[in-house]
C-alpha cells in the first residue's frame, strides 16, 4: 500500500446512521474502524472492530463479530470478541480477553484479568491493522486502486449512499473525551445519530433527523440537514449551512451563513460576510 492511500484515509471521520455516543460508549451495527495514535475515553461496540497502532481506549472493544487490536494499544477494560481476535505485539488489555473464535496474539502482551479462548491460539505478529484497514476499505469499496480511496470515501454519503454499508470511521490522532469529539479533519454525522458532546473538526455536515448534545466548531464548512437539533453553538471560519427544518439552540457565528427561512435559531447570528435567507435547497 503507498504512503499517500495511508494519508488520504486519515482524513476522514465518517459516523454512520443511527450512531450513539452515549456518556461511556459509541455504537453501531457496523465495523468500527480507529486510526492509530487516538485517545478514546469511551468503550466502542460494532460489527468488527479494528484499532489502529498505539491507540488508548479507556474503556471496553466489544465486537460482535472479529476485534482486531494493533501493536502497542492500551485497552482500558475489556476485549470481547464474538468470533475471531488478532492482538498485535505490545498491547496492554487492563481487563479480560474473551474470544469465541480463533485468537491470534502477538509477542509481549499483557492482559491483567486472564483470557478466554474456545478456537485455536496462534502466537505470532498478525499484519499491522494499518494495512488490513486499507485492504478492507478496497475490498468493500471494490476497487483494485488505492488512490480511488479518498475520492469514494469522500462521496459515501451522497444519494447512492445504500450501494455500500459505510463503516464508523475515526481518523488518525483523534481525540474523544466526556467534552470533545475532536478530529483533524473532515466529519461526516449519518441519518437520525445521536451524540452526546462538543464536536471540533475540518469540516462538518449532518444529515437528517440528528440530535447532537453540544456544540459544533470548524474551521470550514458546516452543513446542518433538516430534522437535525443542536444543542449548543455553531462556529466556523467559513460557511455555514442551516436547512429546512433544523434547529439551532444556541448561538451561530460564522464568516457567511446560509439560512433557510424553515429552519429555527434560538440565539444570536454573527455573519461580518453576510447571512442570506430563502437560498432553498442548494448544497455546499
Amino acid at each position: 500500500m503507498s504512503g499517500e492511500a495511508v494519508k488520504n484515509w486519515h482524513r476522514h471521520c465518517l459516523l454512520p446512521d443511527g450512531t450513539e455516543l452515549q456518556e461511556h460508549s459509541i455504537k453501531t451495527d457496523r465495523d468500527i474502524v480507529v486510526g492509530e495514535f487516538c485517545q478514546i475515553d469511551y468503550g466502542l461496540r460494532g460489527a468488527d472492530v479494528y484499532v489502529g497502532e498505539s491507540t488508548k481506549i479507556r474503556e471496553y472493544v466489544w465486537a460482535d463479530g472479529d476485534a482486531r487490536i494493533g501493536n502497542l494499544c492500551e485497552i482500558g477494560s475489556d476485549v470481547i470478541a464474538k468470533q475471531d481476535a488478532y492482538i498485535g505485539e505490545g498491547v496492554k488489555i487492563a481487563g479480560r480477553l474473551v474470544v469465541s473464535g480463533t485468537l491470534d496474539i502477538g509477542e509481549k502482551v499483557e492482559i491483567a484479568q486472564g483470557f478466554e479462548a474456545t478456537g485455536e491460539i496462534a502466537v505470532r505478529n498478525p499484519m499491522p491493522v494499518l494495512f488490513f484497514i486499507l485492504i478492507y476499505l478496497m475490498t468493500m469499496l471494490k476497487i483494485e486502486n488505492e488512490r480511488e480511496l479518498d475520492r469514494i470515501l469522500n462521496n459515501l454519503f451522497a444519494d447512492d449512499e445504500g450501494k455500500v454499508e459505510v463503516p464508523l470511521m475515526i481518523p488518525a490522532r483523534s481525540r474523544l473525551n466526556m467534552k470533545v469529539f475532536s478530529v483533524p479533519s473532515s466529519m461526516k454525522i449519518g441519518r437520525k445519530c445521536r451524540l452526546h458532546g462538543n464536536i471540533r473538526a475540518g469540516s462538518i455536515d449532518i444529515l437528517e433527523g440528528t440530535v447532537i448534545f453540544g456544540s459544533l466548531r470548524s474551521r470550514g464548512t458546516v452543513s446542518v440537514a433538516g430534522g437535525v437539533t443542536v444543542h449548543g453553538n455553531v462556529e466556523s471560519s467559513g460557511k455555514v449551512y442551516i436547512k429546512k427544518g433544523a434547529h439551532v439552540l444556541g448561538d451561530i457565528i460564522a464568516k457567511e451563513i446560509f439560512l433557510h427561512e424553515d429552519a429555527k435559531i434560538d440565539g444570536i447570528i454573527e455573519a461580518p460576510h453576510g447571512m442570506h435567507i430563502g437560498w432553498g435547497e442548494q448544497t455546499p
